[in-house]
């Protein structure tokens, strides 16, 4: 009879060797996989059968979490991609156990995007560049951390990065003498993203005020507390300034670096790029995680609607 615990362990030297997945990935994997085989008992792969995943289906949709609340769907979910990527590496490896394709994911809502709107997006982008009253300042005067949060705000639109990503950038790595830079994202794929004028106008302008070693391209310049060197901001650090700034330009919503990054793909597809491309540019390994942004980024909709729909009647009025 196979050992699960030991195939659960093979399992996971091979998501970090030959799949190259991050520590991250592996340490979720383990997280949710090693929750089905407590529940269940360890049974052996032959044991996993469709009737044991279905009762945990139940249960898990019955699970509150920390908080004391139900499990969402995507929570769910997430489990059982786990259990279905175990079960096809058993499979591969002719380990008798239940077909990847008997395990099926909850039905999703449609999610919805929060972007912003053009003038909303000035709005933010103005804000590190203007006094407690709203008033422009000359860039002379401006602070060095007001110079690094306008370029982490132009960065993330014109890039459409992750937080993650672009916390994570080096200045070896952003070579601004080019308008594009390679940056390797979820499941380490590499993609190339591209710097608008804005971005690369401010990024110089702060890397130019910069008189330290650091290698980030984005560094803590507070050190009053410790006196010690600057390092790279948190993607936390980076979140905490977005919503900061959006609330000083007036923004109610919840605005995070996420947000730009919708906004970055929403702006493109609104001038006519092709969902494919927009694609790419955010690094998505399905074009279903990028169909999202369609249903808000069709502006002509209306005008398609008014000038084909009822024009036998010209739009008359009965009565």
């Amino acid at each position: 009879m196979a050992d699960s615990k030991k195939i659960l362990n093979e399992y996971l030297q091979h998501l970090e060797i030959e799949k190259n997945r991050s520590l991250r990935t592996v340490r979720n994997y383990d997280f949710y996989l090693r929750r089905f085989f407590e529940w269940a008992g360890w049974p052996p792969p032959a044991g996993i059968t469709h009737d044991k995943v279905r009762q945990y289906r139940l249960w898990l949709n019955r699970l509150k979490g920390a908080n004391g609340e139900l499990l969402g769907k995507s929570t769910q979910n997430y489990h059982l991609i786990a259990l279905r990527s175990f079960l096809k590496y058993l499979s591969r490896n002719d380990v008798r156990s239940l077909a990847t394709e008997k395990v099926d994911l909850a039905k999703m809502p449609e999610r919805s995007v929060s972007f912003l709107e053009n003038d909303e997006l000035e709005r933010i982008l103005r804000v590190p560049l203007q006094d407690g009253q709203g008033h422009a300042l000359p860039e002379s005067a401006l602070p060095i951390v007001r110079l690094r949060d306008k370029a982490i705000l132009e960065t993330l639109f014109s890039t459409g990065l992750r937080v993650s990503e672009l916390a994570g950038l080096t200045k070896s790595q952003v070579n601004l003498k080019n308008e594009e830079f390679t940056v390797r994202g979820k499941g380490s794929r590499l993609r190339v993203v591209f710097l608008s004028n804005q971005a690369r106008y401010w990024l110089k302008l702060y890397l130019n005020r910069r008189g330290d070693m650091d290698p980030h391209l984005f560094v803590s310049h507070d050190r009053a507390a410790s006196g010690r060197e600057s390092s790279g901001l948190t993607p936390r650090s980076v979140q905490r300034l977005v919503e900061r700034y959006a609330r000083a330009a007036g923004i109610t919503k919840p605005i995070t670096p996420h947000t730009m990054r919708h906004t970055f793909a929403t702006d493109l597809l609104r001038n006519g790029a092709d969902i494919r491309s927009v694609q790419a540019m955010l690094g998505h390994s399905s074009i279903t995680t990028t169909q999202i942004y369609t249903h808000v980024t069709d502006s002509r909709l209306k005008e398609i609607y008014e000038s084909f729909h009822d024009r036998k009647r010209g739009g008359k009025v009965d009565g």
